[in-house]
């Protein structure tokens, strides 16, 4: 809670990444959004001990009318300069530099 971040959460059973990813987009953004190529990959704890492994995807918006979904407080486009200055979660900044989706 207070952190930017970009959209995600957890695959409904059988489930496919690229189905996931546009059903989470569109819940949290009101986006909808093409599939594009895996951008990376990464891991971190979660409760109770287990690993989330996270991966994220590029998408390119195809329609939709930006608006925050029932768990966050707000929706943006922020240009590249402008995100670093945001307070983020942890490592997403790192791991975007690391992965060429935004410069270092």
């Amino acid at each position: 809670m207070g952190l930017w971040s970009i959209p995600g959460g957890r695959l409904e059973p059988g489930e496919t990444d690229a189905a996931g990813l546009r059903r989470e987009v569109l819940e949290e953004t009101g986006l909808h959004v093409e599939v594009g190529r895996l951008a990376g990959t990464v891991e971190r704890p979660g409760p109770g001990g287990v690993t989330y492994v996270i991966r994220d995807y590029l998408a390119t918006v195809t329609g939709g009318t930006p608006a925050a979904g029932d768990d966050a407080a707000d929706v943006r486009w922020c240009a590249m300069d402008e995100v670093a200055r945001l307070p983020l979660t942890e490592g997403l900044l790192d791991s975007l530099a690391g992965w060429g989706v935004l410069p270092r």
